[in-house]
């Protein structure tokens, strides 16, 4: 397994990280902690030292599980955490309301952006003790917060990692405008956006910016939920309190739209012994500015194949030829 530097920090991490939204259960019909258990722990013995979570996916139990599943083996990991979105306290501004399966109107949990101080130094005590640790290898603010100055908010992330319970700062669901800001006050080492061959936006802006700066990016789900895994056609159906009926991403035209562009990757898949999930994998890694890819998984078998990614480099005919059918069939998208 390849790895990479987390920006500045002086911390290595494997270019494929385990991204442990789902098993956190919210949004994503439920969680198995023991399949998830096994799932992190294959990972790890397949060569992923990264492993990003948050406080948000399954408020605890996401991070709950991960500390479990590291127990014993601190020492071989890089943990990343959040924070920045609380259902504790009626602070910043509302976010969304959900359930305890995903948001909906009138849910009884309100969940707000807040930033302050005080609620960074909640939120990190709570996760040391869910995660099982005494320090955060990487801590993140998950979303801005528009009612707390960036420098208050960095002035407490250089407090923590003084008092040696974070190591690296970063940000999430920013923009260079805002990073601009946290780098005024002192060091950042990490953007994590969104980011895949369906999802482009931050090529644009953040990935420049990042590839120019010295800063890691770590790219959320790179294959898109699991769309580009080839494994979710347009008969799919999703469990009860999975995001993805409601997204347009996942409507039955747009995934007929994606099935004949990976149709045109196979002989690429081919040529390596790639899947697909593995194909977009390799894909999200060559390109500027991104240093690592987040990527989830239920069991062993995609742990190890994910992590297996992390070591495939591709040409720039390849690049070049999947370039061209991304821009084409996702320029059909709705």
């Amino acid at each position: 397994m390849r790895t990479r530097p987390l920006g500045q920090s002086g911390i290595e991490a494997s270019v494929v990280g385990f991204g442990a939204w789902a098993v956190g259960g919210w949004m994503w019909g439920g969680t198995e902690e023991e399949a998830s258990i096994r799932a992190i722990r294959a990972a790890i013995d397949a060569g992923v030292t990264l492993i990003d979570t948050a406080p948000m996916y399954g408020f605890g139990t996401s991070e709950t599980v991960v500390g479990k599943a590291v127990e014993g083996r601190r020492d071989d990991v890089v943990l990343a955490t959040k924070c920045g979105l609380i259902w504790h306290a009626e602070k910043g501004n509302r976010f969304f309301e959900t359930d305890e399966k995903h948001p909906v109107k009138g849910g009884a949990i309100k969940v707000h952006r807040y930033l302050g101080p005080e609620a960074i130094r909640y939120e990190v005590e709570e996760s040391l003790k869910r995660l099982r640790t005494d320090r955060i290898d990487l801590y993140q603010t998950h979303w801005q917060d528009a009612t707390t100055p960036i420098a208050e908010t960095m002035a407490e992330l250089l407090k923590l990692k003084d008092e040696g319970k974070i190591r690296a700062i970063g940000c999430s669901n920013a923009t260079p405008e805002e990073m601009d800001r946290y780098r005024a006050v002192g060091q950042l080492d990490v953007d994590q956006e969104k980011y895949s061959m369906l999802a482009r936006k931050h090529e644009g802006a953040n990935l420049p910016y990042v590839a120019d700066n010295g800063i890691a990016f770590l790219a959320y789900s790179p294959i898109a939920q699991g769309l580009l895994t080839g494994k979710v056609g347009p008969d799919r159906t999703f469990a009860e309190g999975d995001q993805r009926t409601k997204d347009k991403l996942f409507s039955v035209e747009n995934r007929a739209k994606v099935a004949a562009m990976l149709e045109e990757f196979e002989p690429i898949a081919e040529a390596h012994s790639l899947t697909l999930a593995q194909l977009a994998i390799a894909w999200t890694l060559a390109q500027r500015g991104c240093s690592h890819v987040l990527v989830g998984a239920r069991n062993e078998k995609q742990a190890g194949e994910n992590a297996a990614a992390g070591d495939v480099e591709l040409s720039d005919d390849e690049l070049a030829t999947m370039r061209a059918s991304v821009e084409k069939h996702t320029a059909e998208m709705g």
